[in-house]
């Protein structure tokens, strides 16, 4: 985990997005990705009968679906204690281990960031 009190503004802007979506989608989770143009793709918890994603997944597979080659950067805004490995996975897969991931609560407070890793 790393000192989350100096976020760049870039970073602050996915948590408010991830935030938003939680809120208004009244879902467990939001979460947002940032891709290597600046794109955002925002996501909430997706829960089918037939379909269980996470929000942070979610976010990541529409950022592969819109043509996304990498990750900056990913947050999620979630009353969970820590990202889960499944999460940052995906993280990885598009971003790369070092690609950070921070985790919010529901009021946006950052928590943690660590590396997808």
């Amino acid at each position: 985990m790393s000192d989350t009190t100096a976020l760049a503004p870039e970073d602050q802007k996915i948590i408010t997005l991830a935030r938003a979506t939680r809120a208004r989608n009244g879902v467990p989770e939001g979460a947002a990705v940032r891709d290597e143009t600046g794109r955002t793709y925002v996501a909430g918890t997706v829960a089918l009968d037939s379909l269980h994603l996470s929000a942070l997944r979610t976010a990541v597979a529409m950022a592969v679906a819109s043509g996304a080659t990498s990750l900056e950067a990913a947050a999620v805004v979630s009353d969970v204690a820590a990202v889960s490995d499944e999460d940052r996975a995906a993280v990885r897969d598009l971003g790369g281990p070092l690609t950070p991931v921070i985790l919010a609560g529901p009021d946006g407070t950052p928590r943690a960031t660590v590396a997808a890793g």
